[in-house]
């Protein structure tokens, strides 16, 4: 059985995290993904991100690119105009994670291709839109976090403002530009007519704000930094530090705060009219996680896992090193591998994303420009000669 998207074809101009995260999922639910790269600047910025470097490629650039092509070729040039041009005949879609005001200037919009392609879908992932006042400011995960709120909910209520330790923003704007894709593509099949698609990082942040921004929009609600990292209104819903690490229980239903109580030998406590339901227990948050903590610090960790699995929802607070051993992710396989010159094997984190039916060969990110005498000479009939002319002028 073929995977999804066998046979759709995707030319990417993105770099960094979001774009080609976003096109990575595309690749590995099988559509052939093209990344122009411009050959002027060395490509893809994500090749030279540290620490692990080499030339024109990292392990930072292997893990959002692998199983795509890379053609290196100068959008800015007329010669490059023409191929690009050429290819985007040959493809489905044209995706881009630029500057917004540079998407209508390197005429990567539906406007400026449908005259090529009327079917071609063109999906841009940028920082504030392609049009309006911001469209011309950079756009980045750690902004985006700023801008939307979430760096003032996160953190200790002690300290400063924190970013994730994760590029969210980046990988949830990757998901919904991927998505967003896919769906025009749908509809392109149906009508024979491409369109624009747009998602914007900020717009994605926002819409990720999801109950805080209806409780605050509606009720002024003003969500605070607590320590614990505890949830704005459910408790108990935090970490609490054991005898040797930390724990996090997540009591989101009133039955899991039965359960925790009578595992805890604290029953009474259940019943208490301070502590019986959510409200009681937001109210008395103090003295509600107070007592919890006094107890959690009596055991490890592992005792308390042991202690309340089935019973709490709880989880260990692993570090990286931890949560990349978990066996699950083993008999998941979320662990692959992939064979590079230099790198020799890297193993990577593989896509969430199952498809049954189907096989999949992970293959390693491209080097610059691997792939482009190949699909000049096969997609679009160019000889030795007419491709060593492009080399020179520094169009390919």
């Amino acid at each position: 059985m073929s995977l999804p998207l066998e046979g759709i074809s995707v030319l990417t101009v993105s770099q960094f995290g979001a774009g080609p995260y976003a096109t990575m999922v595309l690749a590995e639910l099988g559509a052939e993904v093209i990344k122009i790269e411009d050959p002027s600047v060395g490509g893809d910025v994500s090749r030279s991100v540290p620490p692990y470097t080499i030339e024109h490629d990292s392990l930072y650039f292997q893990s959002f690119n692998r199983n795509k092509k890379s053609i290196t070729l100068n959008l800015k040039s007329p010669e490059g105009k023409t191929i690009f041009h050429r290819l985007v005949k040959a493809s489905d879609a044209v995706f881009n994670n630029l500057r917004g005001d540079q998407v209508h200037k390197l005429g990567l919009d539906y406007n400026s291709l449908k005259g090529v392609n009327p079917r071609v879908v063109c999906c841009s992932l940028v920082g504030f839109g392609t049009s309006g006042a911001r469209a011309s400011e950079p756009g980045y995960d750690y902004l985006m976090q700023a801008y939307a709120g979430y760096m003032s909910m996160t953190g200790d209520p002690a300290g400063p403002p924190a970013v994730c330790g994760v590029s969210v923003i980046d990988h949830a704007a990757g998901f919904a530009a991927a998505l967003g894709l896919v769906a025009a593509l749908y509809s392109a099949a149906r009508t024979g007519e491409g369109r624009d698609i747009e998602v914007s990082l900020l717009d994605t942040a926002v819409s990720m704000l999801t109950y805080l921004a209806i409780w605050n929009l509606n009720k002024g609600f003003a969500p605070v930094r607590r320590s614990g990292s505890a949830h704005q209104t459910l408790v108990p819903v935090q970490t609490f530090k054991t005898s040797d690490g930390y724990l996090v229980i997540f009591c989101a239903k009133e039955r899991f705060w039965q359960n925790l109580c009578e595992a805890l030998g604290i029953s009474e406590m259940a019943d208490d009219e301070m502590f019986r339901n959510f409200a009681q227990r937001h109210k008395n948050r103090d003295l509600t996680v107070s007592k919890l903590q006094t107890i959690f610090a009596t055991k490890s960790t592992q005792t308390w896992l042991e202690l309340l699995r089935g019973k709490v929802p709880c989880a260990p607070v692993h570090n990286l090193e931890e949560a990349l051993s978990d066996p699950w992710l083993l008999e998941r396989k979320m662990i692959i591998e992939t064979e590079h010159p230099v790198f020799q094997k890297v193993k990577q984190v593989a896509s969430p994303i199952r498809v049954s039916g189907t096989s999949f060969e992970h293959r390693r990110a491209p080097q610059l420009g691997e792939d482009t005498e190949e699909i000049l000479k096969n997609r679009l009939g160019l000889t030795d000669s007419e491709i060593g002319v492009l080399k020179r002028k520094g169009v390919v």
